[in-house]
């Protein structure tokens, strides 16, 4: 059965504003309800992917706060920091890591039209050591309160939108596909169209087919 065209063209919107050159990394947050609320930022935020630090790939996120997000964001998970650390930057991310050493600066100072990654660990202990000083800038969001710390997915939310404002200002939010390569645009449209068609053609190995303007999958003819 084919997709609904509203339902297609609900799902194209969504697409076209997703950004890959803005994403978080969250580093021993292990509650799902603080994972489920930053991926539902995410996602509302246009963000295409988000990636977590969690042992044994046990990212638990799945439980109503995500409110489905987590259909939409794609989840990168890394076991170690090192790691992860190392693959963002070598995708050509500056990394922003939040914290409250005397290195830190006001987060509203710096640039976030760029590859920005925003760095959060659990609010009780805050980002490592060993993350802290792989990290490019070391950033901190003001607060008048008794309270020194935000609640993680708080703090995502007003990184991530911040970032939003910038660069809406400079007009570089996508609204056409931009944000991706077409192949990862027209790959992640057919996952999301058609998600159990899709799974059984990666457990093949065999190409995803074409969909056309209305969302239907083009007959693929054998030769």
């Amino acid at each position: 059965m084919s997709i609904l065209p509203r339902r297609f063209d609900r799902i194209k919107n969504v697409l076209n504003c997703r950004m890959k050159n803005l994403t978080v990394l969250v580093e021993a947050v292990n509650k799902p309800h603080n994972l489920s609320a930053i991926l539902r930022t995410c996602d509302a935020a246009g963000v295409f992917e988000a990636n977590f630090i969690c042992e044994k790939d046990e990212v638990k996120t799945f439980n109503s706060t995500a409110q489905g997000s987590q259909k939409w964001v794609k989840l990168n998970n890394y076991e170690t920091k090192i790691s992860a650390v190392s693959e963002l930057k070598k995708k050509g991310f500056k990394l922003y890591g939040t914290t409250l050493n005397k290195s830190s600066t006001d987060y509203r100072n710096f640039d976030y039209t760029g590859n920005t990654c925003f760095v959060l660990g659990a609010e009780k202990w805050g980002l490592s050591n060993e993350i802290i000083s792989k990290v490019d800038e070391s950033i901190f969001i003001p607060m008048s309160g008794m309270v020194q710390s935000l609640n993680v997915s708080v703090a995502a939310s007003i990184l991530l939108f911040e970032a939003i404002r910038q660069r809406n200002i400079k007009n570089l939010l996508p609204f056409d596909g931009e944000g991706l390569s077409n192949e990862e645009y027209q790959k992640t449209l057919f996952e999301w169209s058609y998600p159990e068609i899709a799974s059984v053609y990666r457990k093949s190995g065999e190409k995803y087919p074409t969909l056309n303007q209305y969302g239907e999958i083009n007959q693929i003819i054998n030769n």
